[in-house]
C-alpha cells in the first residue's frame, strides 16, 4: 500500500504495519523556540517534497521524573526543535469516514510525550479507529503565567493540533466530525479543561477522563506567585522576554526544583491551591482563555452536548505513596492531618477508618487523598452534566498488580496499557508489572473504548443522579449503582 499521503502542509511518508499505517512526528506546529518561544501555536508552515514521518519526533522540554518515578515511569526524551508534533495510527489510507481518537498524555503538566510506548495506537487502529497523539508545551513554557496577555500555552497547543486534525484527518481516512478526545492524569484534566472551553467548541464530539476532571487549576494569583518564585530562582524579573531568554535546560532544571517545594514545605500562605494540587503549573484561570474555573463552566452547560466517558482506579495514590515508602510511614497522625486539610471532619474520617480497620494506615491515606484528588472530582463532573443533551458514563478500575507484593494494587496510571491494549509492549520497569495482567481484561476494556469512539456509547448505562451507574472493570468486572456510596456521602459539600 502507498504510505505517502498529502496534507496541508505538503506530503508526509508513513510506514505500514500490516494492520495500521502509522506516522510518526508530523508538525502541527511550528518550533516553539526563537521568536515563537513562550507565545502562542502559529500553524506550521507548508514544505516542499515528501517528509519521511517513520520515527517519533522530538519531545518538548522537560525533565526528569523525581527518583524514584525516574526509574519506573517511562519517559522518552528525543532532542530537536519541532516538538510540537504528533503521531497517526490509521487503519488504511483508502478507508473514508472513520472515527478518531486523539490521546492527549499525563505528566503533572511537566512531564509525558506522545511517543511513551503505552500509547502505540496500531490496536486501536487495528479495530477501525484513527488513533492520534500529541505532544504539546510543558512547565514554564507551556503553562507559565505572568498577565500580560498571554497564557496557557500548553492548551493552545492542544487546541492547535485538535485544529490540524479538523484539516487533515481525512487525508488518513478519518471523519473530522466524529473526534473524540482522551487523556489520563494531567491528560485528563487537559480535557476536561478544553471540555469547558469555547474556544474548543466543534473540534470533538465525545471526550474521555482518565483519573482527571475539571477540578485542577490554578487562580490567576497563585499562578503568579509561582512564576515569580521561579523568577527569583533564576536571578531575573518576573517579565516574559527575561524568561524567553533564559536557556532551556536551565529553565526546564530550575522548574524541577521548584516543583519539588510544595511537597517537601508546604504552606498554604505561599503556595495557596499549590499546596493541595501538588502542581506549580496547571491551567491558569486567566480571564482569556480559561474564564471561569473548568467545573463551574460545565455546571453552567458547556460541553453538555459532548458524550463523556469517565472514571478512576481503585487505589489511585498507592502510586505516589508505595514506591516511596511513605505508604510503611503513615500514622493515623498523618491520616488525620491530611482528611483535615482535604475538608473531612473526625466524623466523616471515621467511616473510613471503619471501612478500611483491617488495612494500614497508609492505605487509609491513599483512599482519602485518592478521593479527593481524582474519584470525587469524576464525580462531581458527572452530577454538573446532569440535564446535558449527551451522555456520561462512569467506570472504575480495580485490578491489582502484583508489585510491591501487591501493595501497588489498581494504581494511578495502571490502566492505560489495557485501554490501548499494549499489554506486553512495553518494557520500562513499571510496564513490566503492568503487562502482566491478564489479556482478557485489556480486550474488555479496549473494545468499551473503541465503542464509544465509534457510537459514544461503551456499552453501559449513562450515569444520573436516579441511576449511578458505574462500570467495573477487573475484580469481577460488571456494572454497580454507586458503588462506594458509603464514602462518597462523606465528600457530601466538599470538592
Amino acid at each position: 500500500m502507498e504510505t505517502i499521503v498529502k496534507i496541508t502542509n505538503g506530503m508526509v511518508r508513513g510506514v505500514n504495519l500490516g494492520d495500521a499505517v502509522c506516522f510518526k512526528g508530523i508538525p502541527y506546529a511550528e518550533a516553539p523556540f526563537g521568536e515563537n518561544r513562550m507565545r502562542p501555536p502559529v500553524a506550521h508552515s507548508r514544505w516542499d517534497g515528501v517528509r519521511d514521518c517513520l520515527d517519533y519526533g522530538p519531545t518538548v522540554p522537560k525533565g526528569s521524573y523525581a527518583p524514584p518515578f525516574d526509574k519506573i515511569l517511562p519517559e522518552p526524551s528525543i532532542p530537536g526543535e519541532d516538538c510540537l508534533n504528533l503521531n497517526v495510527w490509521t487503519p488504511r489510507l483508502d478507508a473514508k469516514g472513520l472515527p478518531v481518537l486523539v490521546w492527549i498524555h499525563g505528566g503533572s503538566f511537566l512531564n509525558g510525550s506522545g511517543a511513551v510506548s503505552s500509547y502505540d495506537g496500531s490496536n486501536f487502529a487495528r479495530d477501525g479507529v484513527i488513533c492520534v497523539t500529541i505532544n504539546y508545551r510543558l512547565g514554564a513554557d507551556g503553562f507559565l503565567f505572568l498577565d500580560d496577555g498571554i497564557s496557557n500555552l500548553g492548551i493552545l497547543d492542544q487546541i492547535e493540533a485538535l485544529r490540524w486534525i479538523q484539516d487533515n484527518i481525512s487525508a488518513f481516512g478519518g471523519d473530522p466530525a466524529k473526534v473524540t478526545i482522551a487523556g489520563e492524569s494531567a491528560g485528563a484534566m487537559s480535557v476536561g479543561t478544553l471540555l469547558s472551553l469555547d474556544a474548543a467548541k466543534g473540534l470533538f464530539r465525545g471526550a474521555v477522563l482518565e483519573s482527571g476532571a475539571a477540578h485542577h487549576y490554578l487562580s490567576a494569583g497563585t499562578a503568579k506567585k509561582v512564576a515569580g518564585y521561579l523568577a527569583e530562582a533564576l536571578g531575573i524579573e518576573p517579565i516574559r522576554d527575561q524568561f524567553r531568554a533564559v536557556e532551556v535546560d536551565r529553565l526546564v532544571e530550575a522548574t524541577s526544583v521548584l516543583a519539588s517545594e510544595p511537597q517537601a514545605k508546604p504552606d498554604p500562605a505561599k503556595w495557596g491551591e499549590v499546596t493541595l494540587n501538588l502542581m506549580i503549573f496547571e491551567p491558569t484561570v486567566d480571564g482569556k482563555v480559561l474564564k471561569t474555573p473548568p467545573i463551574d463552566s460545565i455546571r453552567e452547560g458547556t460541553g453538555g452536548d459532548i458524550s463523556v466517558l469517565i472514571g478512576t482506579n481503585r487505589e489511585e495514590f498507592n502510586f505516589f505513596t508505595v514506591p516511596t515508602g511513605l505508604y510503611d510511614s503513615i500514622n493515623s497522625a498523618v491520616v488525620a492531618f491530611t482528611a483535615m486539610a482535604f475538608g473531612l471532619d473526625a466524623e466523616k474520617l471515621a467511616v473510613y477508618q471503619r471501612l478500611l480497620s483491617e488495612d494500614p494506615q497508609g492505605e487509609v491515606f491513599s483512599q482519602i487523598a485518592g478521593d479527593w484528588f481524582f474519584r470525587i472530582p469524576a464525580i462531581r463532573l458527572a452530577e454538573a452534566r446532569h440535564g446535558a443533551k449527551a451522555g456520561t458514563y462512569l467506570y472504575e478500575f480495580r485490578w491489582r498488580s502484583p508489585m510491591f507484593e501487591g501493595r501497588l494494587g489498581s494504581c494511578h496510571a495502571i490502566e492505560l496499557p489495557f485501554v490501548f491494549d499494549t499489554l506486553g509492549v512495553t518494557t520500562e520497569a513499571i510496564d513490566s508489572a503492568f503487562v502482566e495482567g491478564p489479556q482478557e481484561l485489556a480486550e474488555e476494556m479496549h473494545s468499551a473504548w473503541v465503542a464509544f469512539v465509534k457510537t459514544l456509547d461503551p456499552g453501559w448505562d449513562s450515569y444520573s443522579p436516579e441511576h449511578r451507574a458505574v462500570r467495573i472493570f477487573g475484580d469481577e468486572s460488571r456494572v454497580e449503582v454507586d458503588p462506594r456510596g458509603e464514602t462518597r456521602e462523606v465528600w457530601k459539600g466538599v470538592r
